[in-house]
């Protein structure tokens, strides 16, 4: 095993410790791959803070870019140098909603512990998070887990395609499957709510309004493709989002953010025959209501949208097309470049909630 640095969780709520730590080489299947750089994503934070549970110690951390450096046994389509993005996305492939074409709920269980390739500096158990854990200069993970990317692409860019603009784009295109001339409301304009602007405004979509606590965020909504912004503080904003779409209620509302209060109110959004896509998680525990006899009236529908119903191998590569052609706004998600070393800092930077992406860069 190989001696490497990476940001440690020792403790929920307590910033993340930089220290050295062990990672196996790539077993069957499996890549090791050199990061160039990682994003931070509210779900590390979550995970962080205990939100989800989890066994400590722990290396989060799952947008990741870097280059191929070794691969296992049987890895077929990928050698040493190759460019790459790295997700989270471990698929078996065989298994029945694999073979489905629904990867991101692979039902084959993954033990980040047992079967993962961390461990500490004394040889104890170290998890994965995530099947990736990316806060590391260096990762072992499934070659499902990976894409190709063109070389002269941006890792920096290039890694915030691994997780909230495949989650944002792919729950408008995929999930809500909305189709041009449909209305959408999309309640957050963070780093997954832009993106699932720009999904929606790819996809065709007639007006899309933007829900958010402040005008400075709903201007950046705007930046992205939102058609209107609605403050989410004022009195029933569902009403000012029914005048902004012309007196009619959405298509499809994307709930964005982890908030309990933005599932309550997500129904009160849709015009008739509307659905409603979750894709924020909030706390475990935490319980939302609706109202049954409305949803079954109107014709609502309630859907959940895990990394935005990807497959990776199809959807990553059309995105970078798109972006190549100046159709997809990337670069205009990184707020902050930091280095492992400030990793804490990017985090505290993060929670404010004004950062759309903060990027750590190990060459930084």
């Amino acid at each position: 095993m190989q001696k490497i640095r990476a940001a440690v969780c020792h403790e929920f709520n307590a910033p993340l410790v930089i220290e050295e730590v062990l990672l196996a080489p790539p077993g069957t299947g499996e890549v090791e791959v050199t990061l160039d750089a990682v994003a931070i994503c509210h779900s590390d934070i979550s995970y962080a803070d205990g939100a989800w549970g989890g066994h400590l110690p722990a290396v989060y951390g799952h947008e990741a870019a870097g280059t191929v450096s070794a691969v296992g046994p049987g890895v077929e389509g990928f050698a040493p140098g190759d460019p790459v993005v790295v997700t989270l996305i471990r698929a078996c492939g065989t298994c029945a909603n694999c073979a489905g074409g629904q990867p991101t709920i692979c039902d084959t269980p993954y033990d980040g512990v047992k079967q993962g390739p961390l461990r500490t500096a004394d040889e104890g158990p170290l998890l994965q998070a995530m099947a990736c854990g990316a806060f590391a200069e260096k990762v072992v993970v499934s070659q499902r887990q990976i894409v190709r990317i063109p070389a002269d692409m941006g890792r920096d860019v290039a890694c915030l395609l691994s997780c909230g603009v495949i989650t944002g784009v792919g729950a408008a295109v995929n999930a809500a499957r909305l189709r041009a001339g449909q209305d959408v409301v999309v309640i957050g304009a963070g780093g997954v709510g832009l993106n699932a602007i720009q999904g929606a405004r790819i996809a065709g979509a007639r007006r899309i309004v933007a829900v958010d606590m402040t005008e400075e965020k709903l201007d950046i909504a705007r930046e992205f493709g939102a058609t209107h912004g609605v403050l989410a503080t004022s009195p029933k904003p569902w009403r000012a989002a029914y005048k902004a779409l012309g007196g009619r209620g959405a298509d499809a509302v994307l709930v964005t953010v982890g908030a309990v209060r933005a599932y309550d109110e997500a129904p009160k959004y849709l015009g008739w025959g509307g659905r409603a896509v979750m894709i924020g998680m909030p706390h475990a525990g935490a319980m939302a209501q609706y109202e049954p006899m409305s949803a079954s009236f109107q014709g609502h529908g309630l859907i959940g949208s895990k990394m935005g119903d990807v497959v990776i191998q199809r959807d990553i590569p059309w995105m970078i097309d798109l972006y190549q052609q100046g159709r997809l706004k990337l670069d205009e998600l990184i707020s902050g470049r930091w280095s492992l070393d400030q990793i804490n800092e990017a985090i505290a930077d993060t929670r404010t909630g004004s950062a759309k992406r903060n990027v750590i860069l190990f060459n930084h």
